[in-house]
């Protein structure tokens, strides 16, 4: 009997599919179309719609699209000390840096922070040789298209990539998340949030927010009624919906609003994704 049910179910989730696509469509835009004619119905939800149309309309963009400009560079000199550049390496709390020689046009190669693990364990800044560390760089034109780049870094294992203008200068950097936001949308860490703030909006109309968000702050900010009896913090208002400690992408949804996690780990959940569902 479930048997016959589970087939009568699939043959209509096809036969709603088949429906769906029954226009074949022949340019890009009739795709797109057809895609947010399936999303009405109901056979692809929002954020598996947002992802489809990234990745169709991600070979429309090209390197200078996206790349973090040369003036916004973070980039270590190769004649600095740890005692120099470390300080800035903390704050900006990036995986990999550039390391130039003379002028920001000579990239010499990649620093990977998890390399500069070794000075904390050992004494050895004054036999600091920070060339012996350095990964090799790639430069791309700003003209590359990021489908092109994306199978490159895939196939390369690299993660980032200086850019180069026309006349053999530095333009800027992108990286691999760069690319990957363009399909999935903004990829948040606990970095992403001001230190001191809780609440970060994001141009798709979707809010960043700690977990450690108290309740109260969080009415005030979104204007909504959560019980500040209950719950100290909004992370502890969200476990509670879910009954249980979630994982990333793991989704639920209270009042008039949708909480995805951001970043989770086996205690505690850290960052959400807000999204009001009145919009």
């Amino acid at each position: 009997m479930s048997e016959d049910r589970s087939s009568t179910e699939q043959k209509s989730w096809l036969e709603r599919l088949t429906q769906a696509f029954a226009h074949e469509p022949k340019n890009r835009k009739e795709l797109l179309e057809v895609l947010r004619e399936a999303h009405l119905n109901k056979l692809l939800d929002s954020d598996a719609l947002a992802i489809v149309e990234g990745a169709i309309q991600v070979a429309d963009l090209q390197v200078r699209d996206i790349m973090v400009p040369r003036s916004q560079m973070m980039s270590i000199r190769v004649e600095q000390t740890p005692a120099e550049f470390l300080p800035a390496v903390i704050e900006a709390a990036h995986s990999r840096y550039p390391v130039t020689g003379e002028s920001l046009d000579e990239v010499l190669g990649i620093l990977l922070a998890k390399d500069l693990l070794p000075l904390i364990l050992q004494n050895s800044e004054h036999t600091f040789d920070i060339r012996k560390l350095l990964r090799p760089v790639t430069f791309v034109p700003e003209s590359k298209r990021l489908n092109v780049l994306l199978k490159e870094f895939r196939a390369k294992r690299q993660h980032m990539a200086v850019v180069i203008d026309e006349y053999g200068g530095v333009a800027g950097l992108v990286t691999i998340e760069d690319v990957l936001e363009q399909i999935v949308g903004e990829i948040e860490d606990e970095h992403d949030v001001e230190e001191d703030s809780y609440i970060r909006p994001l141009p798709s109309g979707d809010f960043i927010v700690k977990a450690l968000t108290p309740v109260e702050n969080f009415n005030d900010f979104f204007e909504c009624d959560y019980s500040e009896d209950e719950f100290d913090t909004i992370g502890g208002l969200v476990m509670s919906a879910f009954g249980h400690l979630p994982k990333r992408n793991e989704i639920t949804e209270i009042g008039e609003f949708r909480f995805r996690i951001v970043n989770a780990d086996s205690r505690r959940i850290h960052l959400l994704r807000v999204s009001p569902l009145s919009r």
